[in-house]
């Protein structure tokens, strides 16, 4: 029998009130106008708007590194995103992207490899990825020519090594802030 492992959502416990949108200021209001979901404002995002100037900074840079078009495709950009957030202990974030990756790739194949600890059995592509995420998450200052030369012996050009490398370093950022601002556990 095959398992395949499903995650299923965790929720997010800020630790610093959000902004309730009854008593958010102009200011705070223009600027959750950036959030990439059109579902909801999260409690996440009500937390950082606190300080709307840097949510804006923060979130069209982010939307810039996930979402642009060309380059690397998304879900190599969620492997990446996933990679780092096993190593830096985000689980909020590990879980949210995992998730979308199956949904991108319509496969939890190389989400459950991951959370079996089986990498291993990864195509070529996505272990590749996901070497690079773990090795520029531990120590970035420890890649090397080599692990580039690992990223173009799968087919990656100067365009996706460079938008991988964004969205790997965007979650060492993001993954600090999930932790000092708050805490994730399993939804009721």
């Amino acid at each position: 029998m095959i398992t395949t492992v499903k995650l299923k959502p965790l929720h997010w416990h800020p630790h610093i009130a959000p902004v309730e949108l009854a008593d958010a200021t102009p200011e705070q209001l223009e600027a959750m106008k950036v959030t990439p979901s059109a579902k909801k404002v999260s409690e996440y995002v009500r937390t950082l708007v606190h300080d709307p100037e840097s949510y804006v900074a923060r979130t069209v840079l982010f939307n810039a590194i996930m979402y642009v078009e060309g380059g690397l495709d998304r879900p190599a950009r969620e492997l990446g995103a996933l990679g780092a957030s096993l190593v830096n202990g985000c689980t909020y974030c590990a879980v949210t992207h995992a998730r979308r990756h199956a949904e991108l790739t319509k496969s939890d194949d190389v989400v459950t490899a991951l959370y079996l600890n089986k990498p291993e059995e990864l195509g070529p592509r996505d272990a590749a990825i996901y070497a690079f995420a773990r090795r520029l998450s531990v120590t970035p200052s420890e890649a090397t020519p080599e692990d580039i030369a690992s990223l173009r012996a799968v087919g990656m050009d100067n365009a996706e090594i460079i938008d991988l490398i964004h969205a790997i370093s965007i979650f060492g950022w993001a993954n600090r802030l999930m932790h000092v601002l708050g805490h994730a556990d399993s939804e009721k």
